[in-house]
């Protein structure tokens, strides 16, 4: 059997999905593509027959049915994403936060915002003489 992530050293990746877990997923998957499939024909034949609500649900049974799916390939091969943008990562340069010519202008805002923030605390002081825990 495979390792659980909590066990799973940090820089690997989860492996495969395998044994006992793999087979309940697959069980699963087999399970409910026959009950999709079963209510798609079922809402097939009676949308056939007249019943115009019918039609949505012959389009969303088989939507239901990639999803479940797609679902099952995610539980299958859990963290592929993330080893997918570890390597996209890798590849690329890390961007910059701020782009060069925004330096001096982030650098002027983030002044002004610390000015204002002790001008509210003088302001806040000079309004309230008594604070919480203090003496009245």
């Amino acid at each position: 059997m495979s390792e659980s992530r909590r066990d799973a050293p940090a820089d690997e990746a989860p492996a495969r999905l395998r044994g006992a877990a793999a087979l309940r997923l697959h069980v699963t998957l087999v399970v409910g593509l026959a009950l999709c499939t079963a209510a798609f024909w079922f809402e097939l034949r009676r949308a056939e027959g007249g019943n115009e609500l019918s039609w949505a649900y012959v389009f969303e049974w088989p939507l239901l049915g990639i999803f479940a799916i797609y679902m099952w390939w995610k539980f299958l091969h859990p963290g592929r994403d993330a080893e997918r943008e570890a390597a996209r990562a890798r590849r690329r340069p890390p961007k910059p936060l701020v782009e060069p010519q925004y330096e001096g202008m982030l650098a002027a805002w983030e002044e002004h915002q610390r000015d204002l923030a002790a001008r509210q605390a003088a302001e806040d002081a000079a309004e309230s003489p008594w604070r919480p825990g203090g003496n009245p």
